[in-house]
C-alpha cells in the first residue's frame, strides 16, 4: 500500500477499485463459510419453518465463535506481516 501514492492517478483509481472488489469478495466468502458451517453443525431437522430453541442457541454460539476466530486469525496475520516488514527493513538497513 505504500507504493500506491507513487502510481499515476488513473492506476491509483484502478488499484483501489480492485482492492475494494477483493475485500467484498473476501467478506462474502467469510459470510458464506459462516452460514454453511453453522447450518451444517446446528440445523438437525426440518420439522418446522422456524428454528427451535436449541438450534437458535447453537447458531448464535457458532456464529460468535466463528467471528471471534476470524478476527483472531486476522490479528495474527497482521502481526506476522508487521514482523516480516520489520525484518525486511532491518535487513535492508544492515545491507547498507
Amino acid at each position: 500500500m505504500e507504493g500506491v501514492p507513487n502510481l499515476p492517478p488513473h492506476l491509483q483509481g484502478e488499484f483501489m477499485q480492485n482492492l475494494e472488489q477483493m475485500q467484498m469478495k473476501d467478506s462474502l466468502t467469510m459470510y458464506n463459510n459462516l452460514v454453511e458451517r453453522c447450518f451444517q453443525t446446528c440445523i438437525t431437522s426440518f420439522r418446522s419453518k422456524s428454528l427451535d430453541k436449541h438450534e437458535t442457541s447453537c447458531v448464535e454460539h457458532c456464529a460468535s465463535r466463528y467471528i471471534k476466530m476470524t478476527q483472531r486469525v486476522g490479528l495474527r496475520f497482521a502481526e506476522h506481516q508487521a514482523l516480516q516488514q520489520k525484518r525486511a527493513a532491518d535487513a535492508a538497513g544492515a545491507g547498507r
